[in-house]
């Protein structure tokens, strides 16, 4: 097993158990302690758990704490990928959508980038990057100024003003955290600016995020439940939310263990 590959592993047994024993995962992934002390050196450094004496337990950041895209990727990557697989099956060939930032956003990009006729309206560097690489001359991509966060989305003034003269058929907001109170949040005021004006630009408002976002709360919120059409999420999602979004009338749709 690699590394990253074992990392992973480590951070989804912290998410779920709230926190694990450097000599549990050395017997369970049979390496030395000295090789687990170093991937919880690793994945903390990047802010996606706390070392504590013998072990680890899960972060717990703050309304305002903003993990990098490459600490962000790592997270949950199953459930991104059959989301993101759902999710490209609502794009028909000559719409015009958008893709805000976001690591499964990222993903849902990999997979539209061989969609004929696509424009898409973006203030993701990594998106653009994705078909720029694809290529394809019958894409357009729109990539919106702005100031770079540590997600790399452009957000500000520059890009608010470029998106209030555009429009699309279909947006994916990627979120940091949603819930009943705050509704679609992240952690970045000026990002939450930005995603209101994507929002305000599109026909139909689709929110991709898997189920740990439920419960998460960013100091500003985006739009409330409500304004989504839709959800994508993964079988982990609680009954609690469940019911939040239907109780709004919010379409969700669920892929199990991977696959739809």
């Amino acid at each position: 097993m690699l590394a990253q590959q074992r990392q992973a592993a480590i951070l989804d047994r912290v998410r779920t158990a709230g926190g694990v024993r450097v000599s549990d995962l050395a017997a369970e992934f049979t390496v030395s302690d000295m090789t687990i002390r170093r991937d919880l050196d690793a994945l903390a450094d990047r802010g996606l758990l706390a070392k504590v004496h013998g072990g680890a337990t899960r972060a717990h950041p703050g309304s305002t704490d903003e993990p990098g895209f490459a600490a962000k990727s790592v997270r949950q990557r199953a459930e991104k990928a059959a989301i993101a697989a759902r999710a490209a099956r609502l794009v028909e060939p000559g719409q015009a959508i958008g893709l805000s930032a976001g690591t499964t956003t990222a993903e849902l990009a990999r997979r539209l980038a061989t969609v004929p006729r696509l424009t898409v309206v973006t203030n993701s560097v990594p998106v653009s990057e994705v078909f720029h690489r694809g290529g394809r001359p019958d894409q357009t991509v729109v990539l919106t100024g702005g100031v770079r966060t540590p997600s790399n989305a452009l957000v500000g003034p520059v890009a608010v003003a470029a998106l209030r003269t555009l429009h699309v058929d279909l947006l994916f907001l990627g979120v940091h955290g949603m819930g009943e109170r705050a509704g679609f949040s992240t952690p970045n005021l000026l990002e939450a600016e930005t995603d209101r004006a994507l929002v305000a630009s599109a026909d139909r408002l689709v929110v991709p995020a898997d189920h740990t976002k439920w419960g998460v709360v960013g100091i500003s919120t985006i739009v409330e439940l409500g304004a989504a059409h839709t959800v994508i999420s993964d079988a982990g999602l609680p009954p609690d939310a469940r019911a939040s979004l239907a109780e709004r009338g919010v379409e969700l749709l669920i892929v199990e263990g991977g696959t739809e």
